[in-house]
Parts: C-alpha cells; structure tokens; sequence
C-alpha cells in the first residue's frame, strides 16, 4: 500500500491530479536525467548512458548496471542527483540512510518504469476466483470483530484526486461482491451434495434451484486480440445442463437471459456416498471445491445450435430436459489460465461440473464494476463549483445557491403558496412588499424578487408579484392542476434552495413530506425553465413510484414524463410511464390530434385531407388556422384605436362550429372578458399543432427503438430511474447523446457513495465542462445507511457511508425539515430527540383520528417486559440467528386480540430486529390465526431494516435480545424502529437490558414512564369513543405476562365463536402458548437484518419447501408435495435493502 501511494498519480508540488501521459513524461525526465549524469560524470557507466529509455527502464536491467556497482560509487550517484545529503551536510541530517543496499533500491525503485494503475485495472479480470472469494485477507468474514488492522482500502471523508476516489469505491464493491458471491455458491454447492462415487466420479446427493451439475462443456471461440492488447477479444462457450427439474424452476433456468452473470465450479468431492454435510465446519475441504470461474449468458441455443434472440416473438419450445448455453468468458481470465496451462498447470476448463445462476435482483455487479471502469477511463468533469466537495476540500458551503456566482433573484414560485396568509408564514423576517393593493388580485400564482440575492443589500426584503395565467382553452379540463398542501417554512427554504443553482442538501426526518418537497421542486424547475431536462434518482423502486403518483397529480404535460428500468409495473396508475408506455402514449395521442385537426378541418370546411399526418396538419394550421386568426385580430384590434363593438368578438370568431361543445362561449358582458375567452380558444388550437409538429419525429422514425430514443434524448424533460439502473446503463445512456441540467435525488442517504457518484457522469461533457446546474439531494442520515452485508467493509472500511452523510460530516449547509405529519405527537417524541427542532403539524394535535385513543389498550404506546419462557429468554438456533420465543408469542397474542376487537389487519404489521424472530413469528402465526377467518395475518411481518420508508397505523415491535443488546444499538436503527407507527407503537423487550444501553437513554427513559406491564381496556371494540388523553371507563386488565395474554386472547376468542363453535373447534385446533417448535434454521445467516438471503414473502411454504431437509440420497424420483409458486423477480435488480425492491 505505501509504494502503491508513494507512486500515486498526483503532484507532489500541486496537488493536481496527473494523467497516465503526464505520469510516462515524468518517469521520462527522471531516467533521462540520470542517463545524463552517468554521461557527464561516471564513464564506468557509458554503456548505461548511451542505450535507449526502453532497454534499460525495467528492474532488471537497472539492477544488471547498478548491481555491480560499490557503495562510494552508488552515494555518488545519489549525491548527485541530491536523492541524498552530501558528505559535508551528513552531520546535519544523520537520519538518513546509507548503506549500499539502501543506495542501490532507492536508485532503482526511483527510476524503474511504474506500472499504470489503469493498465493494471484494464487488465483484471471482474469475476471472482476461488483464489479471491476464500482468502480471509482479502474478503474477511461475516464475523468481523471491531478489533485489529485489514489491508482494505477506506472511506473516510476525503480523497487525493477523483481517480483515487473511484479506485477506492472500485476494490471495494468488488470485494463486497464477492462476499455474497461466496455465501451463494457455499449454499447452492452444499445443497447439491456432491459425494465421490466407488469409481472416482461425481455422485449428486441433493438439488438446488440455483446449481444444475454440468453435462459437457466446450470453449467454441477464441478470437484473435485487438490492435495493441494480448488478450482475446472474445471467448465464447457451450454448456449444457440437464434440467429434469419441476416446471417452474425449468422456466427460471430458461428464461436466463442476455448479459446475466453465471459461474462455472469444479469440484472433486472427497467424502463417500452418504457422508452428512456439517454447515459448522469448513466448506472448501467438505465439497473438494477446486476452481470457480464467472460467465456472462449470450443466450440458450436452439435445436440448430443456433443463439435464441430475446424479442417479441414468442421462444420455440425445446424437446427434452437438455438445453445449451453459449457464455461469454472473461477474456483477462482466460488469458492468465493458459498461461498458467502452458506452464504445466491443469487445465480449469476441462473440469467444470457445475452451472450456478444467480437472483437477478443481486447479481449485476459486473455491471457495476465495467461502469466505475469505464468511468476512470474516460475523462470524468465533475462541474467547477461540486469538484471540491466532492474530494472533501475547500469550503464547504462553496456550492450554496448564496455563494454561487449566478442565482436567480427572481423566481417563479407558481402554485406551491396556498395563498397570500400561507406566502407572507412562509417568510418569517423577510419584510415583504407587494405589487397590488387589489386583495382580489392577491392569488396565486405568485413570482418572487429576494432583494438580498445576489447584491449587497442587508435585511431581508422580498417583492411578491401575483400574476395571471392565461387560459389554456374554453373547457374544464383545460384548467391546471393545482398544489394543495400548505408547506412550511423550512420546506418552502427547501424549494426555493432547489429553484436556484448549486448543490441543496434536504434533511427530511421520518413524516415531514420529503415527496411532497421533491415533487415541488421537480414542477417548479420544469414550469421556470421549460427547457432545462431534470433527472430522478431514487433507492428503491418504491420511492421512484410514490414520487411519480405525486408528479402525475400536479401540473405538467405527461408526454414530458418517463420512467427507466423495471419497476414502473408497480404504478399505481392506470398510465404506463415506461420507454415503450410513453412511445405509445405519443402514437395515440398524434391520433387523437389527428382527429381534433380533421374536427376542425370539417368545422371550417376546407377540402382535402389535411389531418392524414403531423407534416399536412402542420401546413393547414399556416395556410389556413393563422391565417382566420390573423384576419379576426385586424377586426377586433385594429391598428388605429378604433373603439370595436362587443357584438364584434362573438360575430366574427372563425371557430365557432369547432367549440360548439363548449357554448355559450362569449358572456357579452366585457370586451375584454370575450376576448380572453376567444384567445384561450386560439391557444387551444395552437397547443394541438404545437404537440403535432413535436410528435412529427415519430411519423420519421419507423422501429420502436429509434422513437424511444428519440423520446429519452429529445421529447422527456422529466426522467426518472434507480440508482442502480444508472450504474448499470450508463454507457448506453452516454452514447445515446443522454442530456440533462439537473438531478433530483430522494433517499439519498441510502445510497451507496458509488450510486450516488455515477448519476453525475451520466453525460459526456460540453465543450470540456460538465452542464449539470443544479444536484438536490433529499434524505435523513439518522436512519439506516445502505446494506453493506459484510461486516469488515462495512464498519472497518465505512463502506456503508452514503456520499449524502459524508457531505453533511463534511459542514455542507443543509435544510432541516421540521414539521411531522405521520405520528401521533407522544409517538414522536421517542425519536425527535435525535433531531434539530422537529416539531408536529398542526394534523396530528387536532385531527380526530389522532384524538382517539387505541381501542382495548390503555396507552397509544407502551414497552412491555416480557421475562424468560419455561426458563428461556433469546435463543440462538444457528449463528446469528436470533430468536425469542415469549417475545413472538406475546406479539401474535395482541395481535389476535386485536383483530377480535375489530381493528383491520392491513392496519397491522409486526416488526422485529432479527430475521430469526421474523421467521419464528411467522411460524407462530401459521400456527395459531394464519388459516383463522376471525384473524388472519397481519399486513406484513418483516424486519426493521426491511421496512425502512414504510409506515402503518399500529406496530408491535419485538426486540428479541435479553443477553446482549444487539445491534440495536445502532441508533439510527432505533429512530427507524421508532418512526413507523402512526397511531400505536407496543414494544416487547428486556425492559432491565435495553433501559441501561446509554445510547438508547432518551427513547426508553420516556417508554419506561409508563408501566411495562400491557395495558388492555376490556370489552372496548375498535374504533374507540373515548379520547386518548381520557381515562378509560370499563374494567382495565394489567397483563403480567406472555402466558397470562395469551390465555385471555384464548378465553376471549372462545366468547367470541360460541355461535359458531362446532365449525370453528374443527377448523382451528388451539395448541398451548409456547409449543411452536423452535427450529434450528439451516444454510446461511447474515449477520445484517437488512439482508435475508430467502424470500421476503409472507408465504412461507416456499422456504419450508426448498430445503429445510438435508439433502439426502436420491432413491426414485422426488414427488413434490406442493406446488411452489415463485415470483416473478425482476431482472437486472441489485442490493435488496427492504420490502422494496431495487431496480433493474
């Protein structure tokens, strides 16, 4: 690491960043000088002076002219080229060093030709070996301890030069790559079962739905290398795999499709048929695992060898089990194992005996890793005013809209102020002048002038200028779609901080409309600079849509709208936002244009066909349209101030029969009045030849994919996409010509530093500058950070450090949102002690859902102990895996109650800390209500982690720890755990354990005000009567514990069914509280409850089916007992930090 860093590429005089040529001069100059001082003052070495650069710039060339070479001659040398003090100042320095050996590699490392980093990142291969994945050095385990050094790089919060920055992010994405890549082939590799055959081969004692064993393998193309480099161009190869597997898990293998990343595993399994695998112990010896190489699907091959292309075409049906994949082969890889052959090694691609797939949703690091590449390849201009933040340097608030050189001091706020009360709240300490007197006048929209923008002025002034729009034609539905929600002042800072140049970072704790802002910002930049292109980056999918159902609700056109990447399915619109949705949108809309230009073609009665394309619709409105226009003005506003009769504006208006369906038009009760009327009409017809001739580029290009390219590149001024589908498509973006002004970012705290890098460079720069104007980056650092699943890279090299946290650690001005609107205020304040200044909206104090008190509880919120269970408290089946079994049953006990109260179960989730207690939960409710019409399940069972940017009405949390407190002592997972009630928050815990962890003081001091024994207001049904702060009038049941709840939910459930009892007796069997098996859970546990290596689906049957068994030897063929429905997952999806799914 330090030569690494002593030969880095930057000036040791400037600091300046210095290119692979600037790098090759410098090296250059160095022996040259050299070569010059043997000329000139050492004849021995003559033969060394006088030979050219490239023969003797290699180590071993230096080392054949030094070596020989004595120490008087070599301090010479060095004297001379003042590497080293001269005799007579040695007295003065006598710290350095002098001996031959010293002499000779100062004077040979000092010279020697450097490698280029790039060259060497150019040349490493991206796919993990077997050499990498279980080096413990290198990719450290799960299991790291705090303690101790790694030779990991780190990120802290600044770096050299851009190119270091990258570089860093580079080798540890990789690394974290390979870690999950490692857990995945450990458990599709165990789940096969691999045992030695008597006659040497391979025996196959189990299966798995990700791993297929391989039937034959054979590389079919080495093509010859490019100009100027000594690997193969390309390397293709045929696999095939027997796939007698069930239908759905065949579908999966067959649907693999173009570019998804496989590995290629060779093992010689040293134990007998039989032989149990033992998970505790280590994996490589157990399974004889021998190489692991990576691949990249081209696609299955035919009946004919043939590639089959994806397309819309339906896929020909395959005879028989067997099918062929060609795969691409990493060409750098391919290169160093023949290397490695011709040395007499063995041969990798002649052992291969397993095909592993992977989930689509966390298999594109290649992607990734081929986009930071090419990122360092290519130039990267990172705009003048962001450079220096970025790397950490210079001032901080540099790229504040009051600092930047250019702010607007003029603004159009159009209709985010309710109106002129919510506009003068909004600017506490401005002293605001306004243009009217006319209080009628004083609606929105407003245009705002900050006389302390941009000049020296003191005081905060403001000048509010309201104005009209004009109308957009003589229908309802003409008129714009107006903002409803009466912003704060703090969110309205927020806007305006967007509305300007420069970098606006928005703190937005848990509720205080962080969308509503983002949307704001987006329809104000669109409606202020109508061509300015504005890009959308989110976390998850989910985000990217709320955001759009917001954004389809305001006023802006819909053609200008599009959604990259897979997640647009989940809409909840009837409208398809995607490429190919938008392109179709446009195709009918120019048909209903069409439609409108024939209406009123017909209405006017000109002859021909002139609505059969966007190019003759164009040529009827000049000949035709502006000409009648044109004619009507010189009769209503004559040149000469003629006074012209109010009858006039209705008698000789030329489209009358076209807005037959809007008469009466004209009132004739102001002049004025009817000739707004009459000019909005005109607009009308304009804006529908103004759409024709933009959708005219559509009737040009004939295939989908030029229009959609056209679409994103040209007609869409608002896109919108993952962080990750910006990672993965970038170069596709780039050389589509991609432009955009500003970037939007929401959940940016979530983010990975990498993610939130690439969206900057997602266009080639203008004439040497990058035109990106404005960043807004919107998130809340006190929640969790992204899911980095191993523990070394995510403590030891602060991997999990979204670039938003480092920018605020770094001093960047931020603004705080203040306001919540999503708890009750008792609720909030469990977390908002970890806030500047948050506050609750006016809603939440007086609306009555929020008055109410929770039906059949005695508090709307409450900590509850629960105490060991027949003598257990947590347990720990399998490592990491934590449960609690007093802890799930209480949960599911209230829960139970709940639903025989009344209250709705899509009201209802339960959260825990722990994906062991998630499962265990869900065992319990299998076991106790799942099947139970009375009860059901709850909206979601799921983990903390997982539910980040979610929120419901009532939450039972169970914190499972009774020994240790876990790594809830994250507080950010506290504020998350916290936040997620609206309405009712009931926490079960180690009340003596977690009251004592300092870094939860201020949350469980205010829980521990209240008794921590359950509350239950009898014979209360939801939805209560009584307010929250009334005591409550029936019988008050103190619960002493797990035992004691759940014998009452039984007697109460047994009240509640007498009508019913034969039926319900039979239907549901009531087993005693704390039955559930505890079940030591197989295979792989993260040690992070964001990761959950299985499905985060409610229906368990697919976990229970899919290999709880060991594997065990195959006698006839397996008969499933259940039909397993798998879903549908995305392709090109990475990291999955939550119930939400990420893109692409």
């Amino acid at each position: 690491m330090l030569k690494f860093y002593a030969r880095f590429e930057i000036s040791d005089e400037t600091g300046d960043p210095l290119t692979d040529h600037d790098m090759t001069q410098l090296h250059y100059s160095k022996i040259t000088s050299l070569q010059k001082a043997a000329f000139a003052k050492f004849p021995d070495l003559r033969n060394f002076a006088l030979a050219n650069v490239a023969s003797v710039d290699t180590r071993k060339a230096l080392l054949k002219h030094f070596g020989p070479l004595s120490r008087d001659k070599l301090r010479l040398i060095a004297t001379y080229l003042k590497l080293v003090p001269a005799p007579e100042e040695e007295k003065e320095i006598d710290w350095c060093r002098l001996d031959e050996e010293f002499l000779r590699e100062l004077l040979i490392s000092r010279h020697e030709k450097r490698t280029s980093q790039l060259e060497a990142l150019n040349e490493m291969p991206l796919y993990p070996t077997e050499d990498v994945i279980w080096d413990e050095n290198v990719v450290p385990t799960a299991y790291f301890s705090g303690e101790g050094c790694l030779a990991l790089p780190k990120l802290n919060l600044q770096f050299l030069t851009l190119h270091d920055y990258l570089l860093r992010n580079f080798n540890l994405f990789r690394l974290e790559s390979t870690y999950e890549i490692r857990q995945d082939i450990e458990d599709a590799v165990s789940r096969l079962c691999p045992w030695k055959a008597e006659d040497g081969t391979v025996y196959w004692g189990g299966w798995a739905r990700m791993a297929q064993p391989i039937l034959s393998f054979a590389v079919v193309e080495v093509a010859k290398p490019n100009i100027g480099e000594k690997r193969p161009s390309r390397v293709r190869a045929d696999v095939t795999v027997n796939l007698s597997v069930r239908p759905e898990i065949k579908s999966e293998w067959e649907n693999l499709r173009k570019h998804d990343v496989c590995f290629l595993i060779s093992v010689k399994p040293p134990n007998p048929i039989g032989t149990k695998y033992d998970y505790k112990q280590p994996f490589i010896p157990q399974v004889g695992l021998h190489s692991v190489r990576g691949c990249e699907i081209e696609g299955m091959l035919d009946t004919n060898g043939r590639v089959i292309e994806d397309g819309p075409e339906p896929r020909p049906v395959l005879p028989g089990d067997k099918r062929t994949y060609r795969v691409w082969l990493d060409c750098n890889q391919y290169r160093d194992d023949m290397n490695n052959t011709n040395q007499g090694k063995e041969d990798v691609y002649e052992e291969f005996n397993i095909l592993m797939r992977r989930k689509p949703k966390e298999n594109n690091f290649k992607a990734v890793l081929e986009t930071i590449r090419e990122l360092m390849n290519t130039e990267c201009v990172v705009p003048d005013w962001l450079h220096d933040i970025i790397l950490g340097y210079g001032d901080p608030s540099a790229a504040h809209y009051s600092k930047m050189p250019n702010p607007y001091t003029t603004m159009d706020f159009n209709d985010s102020f309710i109106d002129m009360d919510h506009l003068r709240s909004c600017f506490p300490g401005y002293k605001i002048k306004v243009k009217t007197d006319d209080p009628k006048k004083l609606v929105r929209p407003f245009r705002l002038t900050f006389g302390d923008l941009g000049t020296n002025q003191e005081g905060k002034s403001l000048t509010v200028e309201p104005y009209i729009t004009p109308k957009r034609g003589p229908y309802h539905f003409n008129e714009p779609k107006r903002n409803t929600i009466p912003f704060t002042p703090t969110q309205i800072e927020a806007i305006k901080s967007g509305m300007q140049p420069g970098l606006t970072l928005v703190v937005g704790p848990p509720g205080t409309g962080k969308t509503d802002v983002a949307v704001q910002i987006i329809s104000n930049i669109y409606h202020n600079f109508p061509n300015q292109r504005t890009l959308i980056v989110t976390h998850s999918n989910q985000a990217l849509n709320q955001l759009f159902e917001k954004i389809v609700a305001l006023d802006i056109d819909e053609r200008h709208l599009l959604r990259l990447g897979h997640g647009e399915e989940a809409l909840e619109t009837e409208k398809d936002f995607s490429r190919y949705g938008r392109v179709n949108y446009v195709l009918a809309k120019r048909l209903d244009l069409l439609m409108e230009v024939q209406k009123l073609q017909e209405s006017l009665e000109v002859k021909g066909d002139v609505a059969y394309t966007c190019e003759t619709a164009g040529h009827f409105y000049l000949y035709q349209i502006l000409s009648r226009w044109e004619n009507y003005q010189s009769i209503v506003r004559p040149k000469r101030q003629q006074v012209v009769a109010i009858e006039k504006v209705n008698s000789d208006f030329p489209f009358h029969k076209f807005f037959a369906d809007a008469q009466p038009l004209f009132k004739a009760k102001s002049f004025d009045e009817d000739l707004e009327v009459a000019e909005s009409c005109f607009r009308y017809i304009e804006h529908i030849f103004k759409e024709l001739e933009e959708f005219r580029a559509f009737e040009l290009l004939r295939s989908g994919l030029d229009r959609s390219k056209y679409l994103l590149v040209k007609e869409a001024k608002i896109i919108a996409m993952t962080c990750t589908h910006a990672a993965l498509k970038r170069k596709e973006l780039v050389e589509m010509g991609f432009k955009y002004d500003n970037i939007l970012m929401e959940e940016a705290a979530q983010i990975l530093e990498i993610e939130t890098f690439i969206p900057l460079l997602l266009q080639n720069p203008q004439d040497g500058y990058n035109r990106l104007k404005r960043w807004i980056m919107i998130g809340d650092h006190h929640q969790l950070p992204p899911v980095i699943k191993n523990m070394a890279f995510q403590k030891y090299s602060n991997m999990e450090q979204s670039l938003f946290t480092r920018l605020v650690r770094l001093g960047v001005p931020t603004v705080d949102l203040d306001g919540q609107g999503r708890a009750r205020p008792s609720i909030c304040n469990l977390y908002k002690w970890r806030y500047k200044n948050l506050g609750n909206l006016n809603h939440v104090e007086n609306w009555s859902e929020y008055r109410t008190a929770n039906a059949g509880f005695g508090y709307d919120f409450q900590l509850v102990d629960v105490q060991d269970f027949n003598g257990v408290g947590e347990s720990e089946p399998s490592p990491y895996f934590y449960q609690n079994l007093a802890e799930a049953e209480y949960c599911v006990a209230v829960f139970m109650y709940m639903r025989l109260i009344g209250y709705p179960a899509h009201k209802i989730t339960i959260l825990t800390t722990y994906n062991g207690q998630k499962h265990l939960i869900r065992d319990v409710i299998n076991t106790r209500c799942a099947n139970n019409p009375l009860i059901g399940r709850p909206h979601k069972v799921t983990t903390v982690d997982k539910y980040q940017g979610q929120q419901n009405d009532f939450i039972l949390l169970s914190l499972v720890r009774t020994k240790a407190v876990g790594h809830l002592r994250d507080v950010r997972r506290l504020v998350v755990a916290m936040s997620r009630a609206r309405l009712g928050l009931y926490v079960f815990a180690r009340v003596a354990l977690f009251k004592n962890c300092f870094e939860l003081t201020p949350a469980f001091d205010y829980l521990t005000q209240r008794p921590v024994n359950l509350n239950l207001v009898v014979n209360e049904a939801y939805p209560a009567t009584r307010y929250n702060n009334q005591k409550p009038q029936g019988e008050v049941l103190v619960v002493q514990d797990m035992t004691h709840m759940a014998n009452f939910v039984y007697s109460f459930y047994m009240e509640r069914v007498k009508q019913v009892k034969d039926y319900y007796e039979q239907a549901q069997k009531w087993t005693k509280p704390g039955d559930c098996e505890v079940k030591e859970h197989e295979y792989f546990v993260s040690v992070h409850p964001g990761e959950d290596r299985d499905t985060d689906s409610e229906d368990e049957r697919e976990e229970e089916e899919e290999g709880r068994q060991l594997p065990v030897p195959i006698q006839d063929e397996p008969l499933e007992a259940e039909n397993v429905e798998m879903e549908n997952e995305e392709r090109e999806e990475v990291r999955d930090t939550g119930e939400v799914e990420n893109d692409e």
